[in-house]
């Protein structure tokens, strides 16, 4: 946490990987100042290529999702509502309530994961630390895991990048923390808005900054980590002022795997009916 120097978790070294411990990130947009460092530090770690420095023309939002080529996305949120205690002031326009929040997202590594479970090359796979893993020299790019993931966050690389035709999404820095590092983006976070740790740590800590917020009028605030869901909970997991669908993300998030029991049996269905009907054809038939 802010404050505890290089006892941080964000810049402490660990063994987490080899001890097989759960971890996870906790975002707080309520102390990101929107600086898009961990966009850059994932990119030149991970060595990701660039969006095309499209102007979206939304904010100070110049990439607008997260992709094949966007793995953490700072997302600018205006909203006409206040913040937390906030009056507005004789500058601002008619005195109406104004907030801005600036959200760093990323690939929820699922507990129950879409992309790992339609994957069928076996590309996919779950780590020691619980994050999923698509391995680039196994995907065959077929794209499954991309229609399997309900927050729409891994996708195929378009020509002419490189490695075109591939699945791509965060690898929580894998290499990075096989060698006892922090993943980048949380490494240089200069608020420590995106916080790194042992995930039953994060989600205790996450619980008493909802309270705190909470208390200093910030009534709206809450964490989004879906357990109750078919997602079972998320290893990046966010405090949120507001509404889930604000931001993008889906209230209840679901893996499409739960729904092949009602399509097996309406497709059971419909072929006893075909056949029942093909029968009764030639029966009347003859």
């Amino acid at each position: 946490m802010i404050g505890e120097g290089l006892q941080s978790t964000n810049q402490r070294n660990h063994s987490y990987v080899r001890d097989n411990v759960e971890v996870g990130f906790f975002t707080d947009p309520t102390v990101c100042i929107g600086c898009k460092a961990c966009e850059v530090a994932c990119k030149e770690w991970n060595q990701v290529p660039d969006d095309g420095f499209t102007w979206l023309g939304n904010s100070y939002d110049n990439t607008g999702h997260l992709g094949a080529s966007t793995w953490r996305h700072v997302m600018f949120l205006e909203q006409d509502r206040a913040k937390g205690n906030q009056v507005a002031g004789p500058m601002s326009l008619d005195q109406d309530p104004f907030r801005w929040v600036f959200l760093s997202d990323v690939c929820k590594h699922c507990e129950e994961a879409g992309c790992l479970e339609a994957c069928p090359a076996g590309s996919i796979v779950r780590t020691e630390v619980g994050s999923v893993l698509v391995q680039n020299d196994v995907c065959n790019g077929c794209g499954y895991c991309v229609v399997s993931c309900p927050f729409g966050v891994i996708d195929r690389r378009p020509s002419p990048l490189p490695e075109a035709g591939g699945a791509f999404k965060c690898t929580f820095c894998y290499d990075r923390q096989k060698s006892g590092l922090v993943p980048a983006c949380a490494k240089v976070c200069p608020t420590e808005s995106i916080v790194f740790g042992r995930l039953d740590d994060l989600r205790a800590q996450g619980a008493k900054r909802v309270q705190q917020l909470q208390e200093a009028g910030y009534t709206d605030a809450q964490l989004y980590d879906p357990q109750e869901t078919s997602v079972r909970g998320i290893h990046a997991f966010f405090l949120l002022l507001g509404e889930p669908e604000a931001y993008g993300l889906p209230p209840k998030p679901q893996v499409p795997t739960i729904y092949l029991k009602s399509a097996w049996t309406a497709a059971f269905a419909t072929a006893i009916a075909s056949i029942i009907a093909t029968l009764v054809a030639f029966a009347f038939s003859s």
